[in-house]
């Protein structure tokens, strides 16, 4: 049997996060004593009391996703993955998990990372929706009939897929997949368009970092949103980190190669459980759990 863990992204944090794996472990007030210094804001208070408005602005939800994942990970006593992978800003966690990089070096890299993306899309605003009940190639085909900046930018799982983009363009792409046979077109309350063109700016700002930053050989090998492949050496870890802010987080095809290479055992650490659901489409006989 092979196991693979599996860290969520944005979107998955909820108020009173982290309460319970304090409860469980005390010893990690360490940990939150050393983000609170990296962030240089109290990220243990908004996680713990905070509410869901604080949580939801991107500079505390990237670290508090991250935190939250890190730490379920680190109170797993038998804890040996044969392969990992991450949801967007999951896969920073996921690079913790394997050993790639320090607790304080990814929650470096995530804070740089939230801040730059939030600059971007101030300076172009900018949105996302989820297209519901269509095949993905439809999809790729009407966005890139659109003369404005509208990308397939997360291919969850078959018939879930998020396109993003600049506010008209995503407009224009709504109405034309909904005349296509989408189910349902659903905007999503985001900042801005992630994993699109539109976060260029971000991604050479998280560039200068991730080259900067120090990456171990990692114990089992992580399979990226950007290639959707399975990768241990810590230059192509750190390219693909690079590109992933622009590129399509290819999830479906993460998991489909996780399988053929052997994966019979999913599990989701972290805050949420949206990733089992997503698993469980791409393939109804895995196993895939929550811890």
């Amino acid at each position: 049997m092979k196991i693979a863990y599996v860290f969520p992204g944005q979107g998955a944090q909820f108020v009173g996060m982290g309460k319970e794996i304090l409860d469980k472990n005390p010893e990690f007030e360490t940990y939150f004593a050393k983000a609170n210094e990296i962030l240089g804001f109290d990220i243990k208070k908004i996680m713990l009391e905070g509410t869901i408005e604080e949580l939801t602005q991107t500079d505390v939800t990237q670290p508090a996703v991250f935190i939250h994942s890190v730490l379920t990970a680190m109170s797993q006593a038998d804890f040996h993955p044969n392969m990992v992978a991450g949801h967007s800003l999951g896969e920073f966690s996921a690079l913790v998990a394997n050993k790639t990089l320090s607790f304080e070096e990814g929650l470096k890299l995530v804070s740089i990372r939230a801040n730059a993306m939030q600059k971007a899309c101030e300076a172009n605003p900018s949105t996302m929706a989820a297209v519901l009940g269509m095949e993905d190639a439809k999809v790729d085909e009407i966005c890139q009939s659109i003369d404005e900046v509208v990308v397939s930018a997360n291919y969850n799982c078959p018939g879930q897929l998020v396109i993003s983009g600049s506010m008209k363009g995503v407009e224009i792409a709504s109405e034309k997949l909904k005349e296509a046979g989408a189910k349902r077109v659903l905007p999503l309350k985001v900042g801005g368009a992630f994993h699109s063109p539109l976060m260029e700016s971000a991604k050479e700002e998280l560039k200068q970092a991730i080259e900067a930053a120090h990456f171990n050989t990692p114990v089992c090998p992580i399979y990226q949103n950007f290639t959707a492949k399975s990768h241990s050496a810590p230059s192509e870890i750190k390219q693909n980190l690079i590109d992933q802010l622009t590129g399509s987080v290819k999830w479906t095809q993460c998991v489909s190669n996780m399988i053929a290479d052997g994966a019979t055992k999913f599990i989701e650490l972290g805050p949420g459980s949206a990733l089992i659901g997503m698993i469980k489409k791409i393939n109804a006989d895995v196993e895939a759990v929550k811890e």
